[in-house]
C-alpha cells in the first residue's frame, strides 16, 4: 500500500493521523509528491489521481483511491484498532456529517481564503484567485469555529463521546488557519481546551 502526500498539508495530515491512530503507520509506503512544483498536475500523476491533489491511496491490486474521506474510510475498514467512522448506522451517520461540517465549513474555507484572496503557493500554483469569494469563505470559517464552539459545550468529542474522523478533519483545519493566519478566538474556551487536548493523542503528539 503506498500513499501519494506532502507532509505537512492540511489533507496529508488527516490520513497520517488515521493511520497512527490505528497503529498502521509502518505498514504503509509514503511516496513524495512535489506539490510546489506542480508533479501533482503532471499527465502522470493524474492518470493515478485525476483530481490532481494529495493524497492518494494505491492499493496492492492497482487500485488508486483519491479524495481524504474515502482514503480515511478504507484505512479504518482495513485496519484493526477502534473505529474512527463509527460503529452503528448512527454512529456513522453523525460522524460522517460532522465531518462534512468540518471540512466543508473549516478546512475547506480557510483553503479557499488561502488559494483565493492570499498569495498562496505562489503565482505559479495560484493561477486563478477571487479576493471576495476568498474573504467571504473566511467568514464562514469563523462561523464554523463558533459552531464547533458549542457542540464541545456538551461533547468531549465533535460526535459525541468518541474520537474519530470529525475531529482529525477540525484539527487539520485549525493548523491550516493557524497557517493561513486566520484568527481562532480565546472566547471559544470549547474549542481551545478540545484542540489542546486532541493534540496531545500519541497519533499527534508522536
Amino acid at each position: 500500500m503506498k500513499i501519494y502526500d506532502i507532509e505537512g498539508f492540511p489533507n496529508p495530515v488527516r490520513v497520517r493521523i488515521a493511520l497512527a491512530e490505528k497503529g498502521a503507520t509502518d505498514k504503509v509506503e509514503f511516496v513524495p509528491v512535489d506539490v510546489m512544483g506542480g508533479e501533482h498536475r503532471t499527465e502522470a500523476f493524474k492518470a493515478k489521481n485525476p483530481d490532481a491533489v494529495v493524497p492518494c491511496l494505491e492499493l496492492a491490486d492497482g487500485t488508486y483511491i483519491s479524495q481524504c474521506n474515502a482514503i480515511t474510510e478504507y484505512i479504518d475498514g482495513h485496519f484493526e484498532g477502534p473505529l474512527l467512522t463509527g460503529n452503528t448506522p448512527k454512529e456513522r451517520a453523525q460522524i460522517s456529517m460532522m465531518n462534512l461540517r468540518a471540512e466543508n465549513g473549516l478546512l475547506n474555507a480557510v483553503a479557499a481564503y488561502f488559494h483565493y484572496a492570499t498569495p498562496g503557493l505562489g503565482p505559479d500554483l495560484e493561477t486563478y484567485q477571487c479576493a471576495e469569494w476568498g474573504n467571504k469563505q473566511k467568514e464562514v470559517a469563523g462561523q464554523t469555529m463558533a459552531y464547533l464552539d458549542s457542540v464541545l459545550a456538551d461533547n468531549d468529542f465533535l460526535a459525541g463521546s468518541e474520537f474519530s474522523v470529525a475531529d482529525i478533519t477540525a484539527f487539520a483545519g485549525l493548523a491550516f488557519a493557524d497557517f493561513a493566519k486566520v484568527e481562532i478566538p480565546d472566547s471559544f474556551a470549547n474549542l481551545n481546551a478540545w484542540r489542546a487536548r486532541v493534540a496531545a493523542r500519541p497519533s499527534i503528539a508522536g
